[in-house]
């Protein structure tokens, strides 16, 4: 964290006088989206994005990677009120890399580029680069694990249906006859993947849209069509990974790739679940990690389990959690409008980023 500390004094003491004295008086939300973009390491991660020599030079990637930044941080409903802010606003149009309003590119050519960046997923690349730097040093206390709802404007891709079912035989009921031999069960998702690679359980995971069901705080169930995403969020709100799915996936299914996530880039103690992940498979995974889970007991295994008291404690930490996607809809996950799964990750993943520098930054504030 003395990186972070240093940064944060040079942004402090000397960039902001000097930015002030260029460009005027910075607001509030100028001087958080400078933050972010000093904490992201765009240059290196956008080489892959410069031109090639070959044809017409394209509009600086730099600049609406930028651009896109800004509109999580401004919350700007989709790129054409991102685009205007951007012409308003002299001091956000110079601090995105454009002098004049006749450089600021086109809706188009910004959708294009948006592709790219999905495509290639530069916003999951520039969080990851982001935690490995500026938080692996330090040694996290607790992992909360949890997932949120994702409303998409998309058609829903209606569910599979099951063919088995109608070719196979009935199942028998009770136990088998002496010397009877019955098909054993093909193993869950659930078990399979401690014995797979990260890659392997993400690939197996449904990233169509489709209609999901979920419990809010009251208890009460409702249903939206889109997404789901799953992250894990260390102390101090800081989200170090995220997944998403589509919005039937079980929140346990999930588990396991976000610790495999996780593991590679933090160290941390405990990991904080709720009853949502109460599984053996899971309790056994982060054992296995060096790590001590804390899960919330589900009434379905037959009678709740109580918590030691010195676990409750523990288990408050859980709210962090809740806490960081209810930063995140500040910052667009209520205002998806970009249709399929690498899209909506991305657009989702520039407001993971802010979130992320921004308590970063908060911790020493």
């Amino acid at each position: 964290m003395q990186f972070i500390s240093r940064l944060w004094d040079n942004i402090q003491t000397f960039l902001f006088p000097y930015l002030e004295e260029e460009l005027g008086p910075l607001t509030e939300k100028e001087r958080k989206f400078i933050r972010v973009c000093e904490l992201c390491d765009l240059e290196r991660l956008l080489a892959p994005y410069s031109w090639q020599g070959i044809g017409r030079p394209p509009a600086s990637r730099l600049a609406i990677a930028k651009a896109f930044i800004a509109k999580s941080v401004y919350n700007c409903a989709n790129t054409r009120v991102m685009i205007d802010r951007i012409r308003q606003s002299p001091s956000l149009r110079r601090l995105c890399g454009w002098e004049t309003r006749g450089e600021i590119p086109s809706e188009s050519t910004f959708s294009r580029a948006f592709d790219e960046f999905a495509e290639g997923e530069l916003p999951q690349k520039v969080h990851k680069a982001m935690i490995k730097l500026h938080y692996d040093p330090k040694l996290a206390g607790h992992v909360s694990r949890d997932s949120s709802a994702i409303e998409a404007r998309e058609k829903a891709v209606p569910k599979p249906k099951d063919q088995s079912k109608k070719t196979s035989a009935p199942k028998k009921r009770g136990r088998p006859k002496k010397g009877e031999e019955r098909v054993p069960k093909p193993p869950t998702r659930l078990e399979l993947q401690p014995g797979r690679s990260l890659e392997d359980n993400l690939s197996d995971l449904p990233k169509v849209c489709n209609y999901g069901t979920k419990k809010n705080s009251n208890g009460y169930k409702y249903t939206w069509k889109g997404y789901k995403l799953h992250a894990d969020v260390v102390d101090g709100d800081i989200p170090v990974s995220a997944v998403l799915t589509s919005a039937s996936v079980y929140d346990d299914q999930v588990a396991i790739p976000l610790s495999q996530m996780s593991y590679q880039r933090i160290t941390n103690l405990y990991d904080l679940m709720d009853a949502a992940y109460d599984a053996s498979t899971i309790d056994k995974y982060s054992r296995h990690l060096g790590h001590v889970p804390i899960i919330d007991s589900n009434p379905r295994h037959g009678e709740k389990r109580e918590m030691s008291p010195a676990q409750k404690i523990r288990y408050r930490e859980r709210s962090s959690a809740e806490r960081f996607f209810s930063h995140l809809e500040n910052y667009g996950s209520k205002n998806v409008r970009v249709r399929g799964h690498a899209k909506v990750m991305a657009h989702l993943m520039f407001g993971v980023i802010v979130v992320a520098a921004t308590q970063i930054f908060n911790l020493l504030s």
